[in-house]
């Protein structure tokens, strides 16, 4: 193999440390399966399963909770973690590699921000959040992702899952 096809192979699918984000939506949830045959393509990778709490989310629910006893940080982590335990644990292959991350901010950057902290080789995102008023408040977090992202990045859209299953689809079963 010359130097040429050995620096396309390795932009090419190489993807040790894949991102998926996730809001809990249906959508991310669909998404998940992308992100997981990723990793499984791509033997020894890194799984991080992110979800950003925006930060008016975020102030709303500290003011909420802030007359309960203990960290207000603490507790939304802990919630976090009973939704990914609950969505995304059972769905794990034995032996994959995950790592929770949670930050609290703008989506979009967070996202960004991460993905250059870890060097991301791939971020897999669903295309549709939570309702349409968040993301008329919020924007598109997929769209801004897309826009300045430094790797590889696989949105999933909602319609792909509601698809008929296709002739592909049954040659692989």
């Amino acid at each position: 193999m010359n130097g040429q096809q050995a620096d396309t192979t390795k932009r090419h699918g190489n993807f040790k440390r894949i991102l998926f984000c996730t809001d809990f939506s249906e959508n991310s949830g669909f998404a998940f399966g992308f992100a997981i045959d990723a990793a499984l393509r791509n033997k020894g990778s890194t799984l991080y399963l992110m979800h950003v709490l925006p930060e008016p989310d975020a102030q709303f629910w500290k003011s909420y909770i802030y007359a309960a006893e203990g960290d207000p940080d603490a507790k939304a982590r802990a919630d976090i973690d009973a939704l990914i335990a609950r969505d995304y644990l059972p769905r794990l292959p034995p032996g994959l590699d995950l790592q929770k991350v949670f930050r609290i901010g703008k989506a979009s950057d967070e996202i960004l921000g991460f993905a250059a902290e870890i060097q991301a080789d791939l971020i897999v995102i669903g295309r549709q959040g939570k309702g349409a008023m968040r993301s008329i408040f919020f924007g598109d977090v997929a769209s801004r992702v897309a826009r300045h992202a430094t790797c590889p990045l696989l949105i999933i859209p909602m319609a792909f899952a509601r698809r008929p299953a296709t002739r592909s689809a049954e040659l692989d079963e």
